[in-house]
């Protein structure tokens, strides 16, 4: 889980400001994603979360392979306005980004503003030269170009998404979705981000870690889908849950169910069982549950000693903290 994103902002206040800059042959998928998740008004929520708009270089914008023509949005002076601003992401990845673009993301990145790229919006931050010596992640079939054109920056091909505080790139199409549910989730807290996702019909929550492909043949039947296992886990997270009972439930050995986890998900049964206890820790504190000794309890964490030691580890605050800054009636 990630710290809480300086970006964020107060009730009362004006809404964080995304700005999206779209240039010529850029991606739908993308632009879409982040209309989804930034720009769409949240009436179940009861306040507007983001201030969300398009801007572009040109007064018409052929996007890519002339699907269609962009036009009626804002000039490229909004990105001067943007608290986040997410940058063109194109599959002409070879063919330098405009000047005027690139003096954008650097006007940005100088007055502190968040920057973000989708799939090879990477190229677009390091042709800007604002992701030297810095943590990145592009698709991981121009990984080997990214890196020999950009050897400065500390690519991690592998992972969904990396979160280098001011700096976020996602790798694919699909990990748009997550960090951008991901920000949502650092501005507003787990439940608003749940809220998010379940409009989305989306994952809430997927690690940034995880491997971005599965680095296996898709399996013939039977299924060996871990959402059963998941799903289940899920309901019972208060239980004393263990490796050997989740590997019960799933009818295979933990040598298996390790095997599954680090191939669908990347990472181990152990470690999902924490993240995602820490989770529904963070979700009670958020709905007001101010007794930490409950919230851990109710969680499957244990004791409180224990909630703090885990949330200081994976957030970098402690669960007071965590309530000021994202309990009831803070945005």
């Amino acid at each position: 889980m990630a710290k809480e994103s300086s970006q964020g902002r107060r009730q009362g206040a004006e809404p964080h400001r995304v700005v999206v800059v779209v240039d010529e042959h850029s991606n739908p998928f993308e632009l879409g994603c982040a209309t989804e998740v930034f720009g769409l008004r949240r009436p179940e929520l009861g306040r507007q979360l983001y201030d969300f708009r398009l801007c572009s270089p040109e007064p018409r914008t052929l996007m890519r392979d002339g699907f269609f023509t962009l036009t009626g949005v804002a000039g490229l002076e909004a990105a001067d306005a943007a608290d986040t601003l997410i940058v063109p992401n194109r599959p002409d990845t070879e063919v330098p980004r405009r000047p005027a673009v690139l003096d954008a993301v650097r006007r940005a990145h100088a007055r502190g503003a968040r920057l973000v790229g989708f799939c090879s919006g990477a190229f677009t931050l390091a042709e800007a030269g604002v992701l030297d010596g810095r943590r990145a992640t592009a698709h991981w079939q121009w990984a080997d170009d990214f890196r020999a054109r950009f050897p400065s920056v500390r690519l991690e091909p592998e992972v969904l998404f990396v979160d280098d505080g001011d700096i976020l790139t996602a790798a694919g199409s699909a990990a748009a979705l997550d960090l951008g549910l991901h920000l949502v989730r650092r501005d507003h807290g787990a439940e608003v981000a749940n809220a998010v996702s379940r409009r989305l019909v989306f994952a809430a929550h997927r690690e940034g870690g995880q491997r971005q492909f599965v680095e296996r043949p898709m399996p013939d039947l039977p299924d060996e889908s871990l959402a059963p296992v998941l799903a289940w886990a899920q309901e019972r997270l208060d239980a004393p849950l263990t490796v050997a009972g989740l590997a019960a439930r799933a009818a295979v050995s933990p040598a298996t169910l390790h095997r599954r986890f680090q191939a669908q998900l990347g990472t181990t049964p152990l470690t999902w069982l924490t993240r995602e206890r820490l989770a529904l820790a963070c979700r009670l504190i958020e709905r007001g549950e101010s007794r930490f000794e409950v919230v851990a309890r109710r969680s499957g964490i244990g004791t409180a000693a224990h909630l703090r030691t885990l949330m200081r580890r994976e957030t970098g605050i402690t669960p007071s903290a965590y309530r000021s800054r994202f309990g009831p009636g803070v945005a």
